[in-house]
């Protein structure tokens, strides 16, 4: 698991965040007991020894940090949500100097205005965010068997395509900066 998640912050820095949100549930789920993480879900994993050692250590600092941070309940580790705001910046610059990316972007309004409109609870920082959300929102309803709205699935579609771009510029200045 660790080491899935090393690859995709190396890979895909959307996913990485998409994942890192899914290791928060999954560790709420388990109300942060490391036994029942061992039992049920290492135990089940067919990795080998020293991949599953880093991964329990992994987890352990995740279940320290949730805690110290006050995310037991809800909300995500700081230094992912770093990350979510570092995605932000990216998406500010490139709708000041990328006029496809502009294009791309024109797409997800309609959707970011009704999803914003529709918000109950608090209406996160940027849009960056809400599209982030969105698509952790269908990725959970699938992994639960729940039929997705195709209003919901257009939007995470739009979503997506923004996501992705950014994602590009993300890794190229990734790889040339070796964060």
């Amino acid at each position: 698991m660790k080491s899935i998640a090393d690859k995709k912050k190396k890979e895909n820095i959307i996913e990485y965040v998409l994942y890192m949100y899914r290791m928060e549930d999954l560790l709420r789920a388990y109300q942060f007991e490391m036994e029942d993480v061992n039992a049920y879900v290492l135990g089940h994993k067919n990795i080998d020894k020293k991949d599953k050692e880093e991964t329990q250590v992994w987890l352990s600092n995740m279940v320290n940090q949730m805690e110290e941070q006050g995310i037991k309940e809800k909300g995500h580790l700081d230094d992912v949500q770093e990350i979510v705001g570092q995605l932000a910046k990216i998406h500010w610059q490139l709708l000041k100097e990328d006029p496809d990316y502009i294009a791309i972007y024109r797409k997800t309004q309609a959707h970011l205005l009704k999803l914003i409109a529709d918000t109950k609870e608090g209406i996160p920082e940027h849009e960056i965010q809400v599209f982030i959300n969105t698509l952790y929102g269908v990725l959970l309803n699938k992994l639960n068997g729940r039929k997705i709205p195709l209003e919901i699935m257009d939007a995470a579609a739009s979503f997506g395509d923004v996501l992705a771009c950014i994602n590009i510029a993300y890794m190229k200045d990734f790889l040339t900066t070796d964060k």
